[in-house]
């Protein structure tokens, strides 16, 4: 039996470092596009409360187009990765060519929409004098819509063929070229009239259209994708084509869409329980999210390995990888939930110096470090369900946990019965971890 545990680990192994290949330079580009809205909301604060509120409200209404958005066009990542998998080359270059055409199909009807969004600030209470720069700052920011969904088109078709290293150095230059783009037009340098919190919107525009020009370079002239003939000849959207990537894809939209719901809820949520319940909550959330992005760009990784392994016909191989990954999510996780255990004052010294902050900010990174190998177990499982091309009945799952069970626990806990802050994350805790079990078990039977 030792020499047979002993090849089984070297495969535990080796997939492992296969996966995190594949999976670090996602990692990498995730939080690099983070770091763009770091940068905005810092520089913003320079200018004035008044246009560091704007870009506040503006970003915050316009997350779930782009979750939704994105969401919807990863389904091009397993599709291409069976593709592959099965040897179906001649597809490869149509599902590159056909999720462009999806990306500006979602994008058009979103630009419109996003520059129409002031009865939604009006109606979330948001203060009359903040509206109007926020609605410029969304007005400016739509422009970018069209080359930014087209941009995550081919990054996820780059990623589903297991190449993610151009994804991480085009967000690099991406997260370069924003600075010196927002200095000249938030602040009216070189002749540039002071646009403020609006200028950063044009600056995000014109940086999303720079990714995508470099991705589509790559794309286009990447010598090991001369076979898939991906621009070698003009096609109009393909029925069969786009109804595979709306039946894959929008289920993922709509189940990333609820996650950041339950979320942003239970942010909302806070608010009725005072300043210092909001601003600790908001510091535990942001290191927690910073902490996601590892098993959020592993599971890229996953559902790339694991849909080249279904596009063979290879289930058990597809269940190892599957496996592997979500192990590696969860080890990362479980990582990270030590060191909210063990060094909390310290994280929370990073954010602010107020005692009242910290010591509400410290209780809530404990209910963080409960909720982290959740979060990994949930983002693993349904990374490894994405391969399998499987995604709308994790889609009622991810529902199911966060809207029904999730947010409802976490009003009846926090706000009913006036637990308070504790309450609130309870909820949260107890819809990641139902969708992680859930994912796993699907994922385990699809395999068998």
């Amino acid at each position: 039996m030792l020499p047979i545990d002993r090849s089984y680990r070297y495969r535990i192994m080796e997939e492992a470092g296969t996966t995190l290949k594949v999976g670090f330079p996602i990692i990498l580009a995730q939080l690099l596009q983070m770091s763009m809205n770091f940068v905005d909301t810092v520089m913003a604060g320079r200018l004035s409360a008044l246009d560091l509120a704007a870009v506040a409200i503006g970003s915050s209404v316009l997350l779930p187009f782009l979750v939704f958005g994105l969401g919807t066009l990863m389904a091009v990542n397993p599709i291409v990765a069976q593709n592959y998998g099965s040897r179906r080359f001649n597809q490869i270059g149509s599902n590159a060519r056909q999720v462009l055409w999806m990306s500006q199909l979602i994008a058009l009807p979103f630009f419109f929409i996003i520059r129409n969004l002031d009865f939604v600030m009006i109606g979330i209470g948001v203060e009359s004098e903040v509206i109007p720069v926020a609605s410029g700052y969304l007005k400016a920011i739509s422009w970018g819509i069209f080359p930014g969904f087209a941009y995550g088109a081919l990054r996820y078709f780059n990623e589903g063929l297991s190449v993610s290293r151009p994804g991480m150095y085009v967000a690099l230059v991406g997260t370069l070229a924003n600075i010196p783009l927002n200095y000249v037009l938030m602040f009216g340098k070189f002749g540039f009239p002071q646009l403020g919190a609006i200028g950063t919107g044009y600056a995000s525009a014109i940086v999303y259209m720079i990714m995508f020009l470099c991705i589509f370079a790559f794309t286009y002239s990447f010598k090991p994708y001369k076979r898939f003939d991906i621009f070698g000849r003009f096609r109009l959207p393909e029925k069969t084509y786009m109804k595979e990537i709306a039946s894959i894809g929008f289920p993922i939209g709509i189940s990333a869409t609820m996650e950041v719901s339950m979320f942003a809820i239970v942010s909302l949520l806070m608010g009725a329980l005072g300043t210092i319940a909001v601003a600790g909550h908001q510091i535990a959330i942001n290191f927690a999210a910073m902490t996601f992005m590892v098993p959020f760009g592993l599971s890229m990784a996953i559902t790339a390995r694991v849909g080249q392994s279904a596009g063979k016909g290879k289930m058990g191989e597809a269940r190892f990888k599957g496996f592997v990954g979500v192990g590696l999510c969860t080890l990362f996780m479980s990582f990270t939930a030590v060191l909210m255990i063990l060094f909390p004052e310290y994280i929370v010294a990073i954010y602010t110096n107020d005692a009242d902050v910290a010591d509400m900010a410290v209780q809530l990174l404990f209910m963080a470090a409960i909720f982290q190998i959740s979060d990994g177990l949930q983002v693993g499982g349904f990374g490894a369900l994405r391969g399998l091309k499987d995604t709308k009945k994790p889609m009622y799952v991810n529902i199911f946990a966060y809207l029904v069970v999730g947010l409802t626990l976490a009003w009846y806990l926090g706000i009913h019965l006036d637990i308070g802050p504790i309450g609130l994350w309870t909820g949260l805790i107890v819809g990641l971890t139902i969708a992680g079990i859930l994912h796993n078990i699907r994922f385990f039977i699809k395999t068998n």
